[in-house]
């Protein structure tokens, strides 16, 4: 063996403190005559059930959702459905069962409160028979085969 392993002492059975659990001032201490590295930061909002600074995201929240809206059905479009609707002698239930759509739907379409969707309007159309988009808004699909 050579003389430099003579040298080094090693401890059997005795392990360093670990830093979860370094966290009385006694264990502080001991660690701190050991010669152990000890790793001190403050953490913010450390302890408590704080995620976000709360003042700054409902600001800047409340200036996105003002920003931010959603289109809706023009009223004369819901008129159209309604009265090729009711030329028809169809229920909204009944319309919106040819439509493979919910009753509500239709009901929607027809308060002018649903957000446009082109399938939906295509379908409308082509089952009521009449344009609802375009310069001709209100005329008489053509290639309409009546059944």
């Amino acid at each position: 063996m050579a003389e430099a392993d003579w040298d080094e002492v090693k401890y059997i059975g005795r392990r360093q403190p670990k830093s979860g659990t370094l966290k009385t001032p006694q264990a502080l201490s001991a660690a701190q005559r050991q010669g152990v590295a000890i790793d001190t930061e403050k953490k913010f909002a450390g302890g408590q059930n704080k995620q976000h600074s709360a003042a700054k995201n409902t600001a800047k929240l409340d200036r996105e959702t003002e920003e931010l809206h959603h289109e809706h059905v023009p009223l004369d479009l819901a008129k159209l459905i309604q009265q090729a609707r009711q030329a028809k002698g169809w229920t909204q239930k009944e319309l919106a069962t040819k439509i493979c759509e919910k009753p509500q739907v239709v009901n929607e379409y027809e308060a002018g409160k649903a957000i446009p969707n082109q399938q939906i309007i295509s379908k409308l159309e082509r089952n009521l028979g009449v344009k609802l988009r375009g310069k001709d808004k209100g005329q008489p699909l053509e290639g309409r085969k009546e059944k």
